[in-house]
């Protein structure tokens, strides 16, 4: 039995497939993803996108291969970063083809879009040749003529329905290497379908509320909507679709992960809204710790309290703490214990380097119980 039962994820059993050395499904970590908004053909402007990605922890990356000059930048972008690549593509064949030869981890089709069931199985054994899984990717604003004609408009019924539709040409072709995503923007819709689609098959899940918006409101109905399905174990690989740059993607992904104890990455902060009470400018303080702690990618936790209403208590259950006091005089906690105090000038320095500190320790446990393993 759990400690804290309350606080279990019970994650939905699902098979894994391989997105180049990033496993997805299974038992894997929930993986992050995100897409540029460079032009494919520009291959020095998209590979710098990707690797400030990379640097914000990305596991997986989407690039949109619409016609041959992008397929043909593919392998110069694949070759110059260090993580996975889905070629977006839509309709036509040959770019899935060209996609898989250039070097791409993963293709993102619908194969009832591609074409012919010669022209599918063309693109299933370059799939096969080149190691590629393949992503379906539902979208409720792209259905079947035939399935809104059936339900009358999009529904989850019709959004399950349509994966598995695809699903069955891959399957008829001997390929199972597959993950499936069924979006929309309507919350209620996306989580309803991925609800449906998780108990018709075992296949692994991309979770995405797509077009959810600009930075603020995005990640807002983004949360509601897959923090449902995540809490509910549903989910195995996330993109956060956002009107901004693919790096905030990125962070609100591993946010959100983070909020639900499935992935931890850099440090989580605690930190109280501030109030009249507060002993030194809470809000500006953690502005800056957020923006100084970029660089650490040690999971650890880090409670920053304006008083001692709440701040010993939080600072208990964080590796390090900041509770204000008085006089300009706060306390840190150290591994949940008052350790010493300190006073306004050079708090937040003080904190960075108590957290980098605590890091390089961490990284070390970490390294030398891997060694003794």
């Amino acid at each position: 039995m759990s400690i804290r039962p309350y606080r279990d994820i019970m994650r939905r059993t699902s098979r894994q497939i391989m997105v180049g050395n990033v496993p997805v499904g299974g038992d894997a970590p929930i993986s992050v993803q995100t897409m540029t908004n460079t032009l494919t053909t520009d291959a020095q402007a998209t590979i710098r996108q990707i690797k400030q990605a990379e640097e914000a922890g990305v596991d997986i990356v989407r690039v949109s291969c619409p016609d041959v000059e992008s397929t043909a930048a593919l392998k110069e972008i694949v070759t110059n970063v260090n993580v996975p690549i889905v070629a977006d593509i839509h309709f036509h064949y040959k770019r899935a083809i060209e996609a898989a030869e250039a070097g791409a981890a993963c293709l993102r089709i619908n194969p009832g879009n591609i074409g012919s069931a010669d022209r599918v199985r063309e693109v299933v054994k370059a799939a096969k040749d080149h190691g590629c899984s393949i992503r379906i990717g539902v979208n409720a604003g792209s259905l079947e003529k035939h399935l809104l004609e059936q339900f009358g408009e999009p529904c989850p019924e019709a959004m399950v329905q349509s994966a598995l539709e695809h699903v069955r040409i891959l399957e008829d072709n001997d390929f199972f290497e597959t993950k499936i995503s069924v979006k929309a923007s309507d919350v209620f819709l996306a989580v309803a379908a991925y609800q449906g689609l998780s108990e018709a098959c075992d296949y692994p899940l991309h979770l995405g509320i797509t077009e959810a918006g600009a930075l603020r409101s995005g990640t807002v109905k983004s949360s509601i909507g897959m923090g449902m399905l995540l809490w509910s174990g549903i989910g195995d690989t996330i993109r956060v679709s956002l009107s901004a740059d693919p790096v905030e993607e990125v962070k609100v992904g591993f946010d959100m992960l983070k909020s639900l104890d499935l992935r931890h990455r850099g440090v989580r902060i605690v930190s109280c809204p501030s109030c009249a009470r507060q002993a030194y400018p809470v809000i500006k303080t953690v502005e800056t710790l957020e923006k100084r702690l970029e660089h650490i990618s040690t999971p650890m936790s880090l409670s920053i309290i304006g008083c001692v209403v709440n701040g010993p208590g939080e600072a208990r259950e964080t590796d390090i703490g900041l509770t204000g006091g008085g006089n300009g005089t706060h306390m840190v906690y150290l591994n949940g214990m008052s350790d010493h105090k300190i006073d306004d000038d050079g708090l937040v320095e003080h904190i960075v380097e108590l957290v980098e500190k605590k890091a390089a320790e961490l990284d070390a446990e970490k390294v030398k119980s891997g060694l003794n393993a």
